[in-house]
């Protein structure tokens, strides 16, 4: 599991099947002193998180494809939860 800050969303007019009709949200990723860490990733996010919200999220592939409905879904990073701060 990985926090990370909501920066926004992503809208794509094509792309893969298995992730029509799922949000899919910009995350800057945290370190373990809450400073962005790395690059920016997308992930589905059936949560409805806003941007500057702090979210939990599972880089686990498999659970990700299992998410969405698609054993072959590209997808990897889902957001578990929002932080209640």
């Amino acid at each position: 599991m990985q926090l990370g800050t909501v920066i926004g969303h992503a809208t794509s007019t094509i792309k893969h099947p298995s992730l029509n009709g799922w949000r899919m949200s910009i995350v800057q990723l945290l370190g373990n002193d809450r400073a962005p860490e790395g690059d920016a990733i997308i992930a589905v996010d059936k949560w409805g998180s806003s941007p500057g919200q702090t979210v939990i999220l599972n880089s686990d592939g498999k659970g990700a494809r299992e998410l969405v409905g698609d054993q072959k879904s590209p997808v990897r990073w889902f957001v578990i939860g929002i932080v209640d701060e």
